[in-house]
């Protein structure tokens, strides 16, 4: 069980490979998230205000 655990631990919350680039993220920082949730959701308020 213990196993299970430590390999969760260890896996990448995102990871992309497309040919020979190879993007691993092992954590997204906070201000990233709310950045992009900022952005989406002022965009999402302009456009349907149009």
């Amino acid at each position: 069980m213990d196993k299970r655990v430590e390999d969760r631990r260890t896996q990448p919350q995102f990871e992309l490979r497309c040919g020979g680039l190879h993007v691993v993220i092992q954590r997204f920082p906070v201000w990233l998230i709310t950045l992009v949730t900022t952005a989406t959701g002022t965009g999402a308020a302009w456009w349907t205000s149009r």
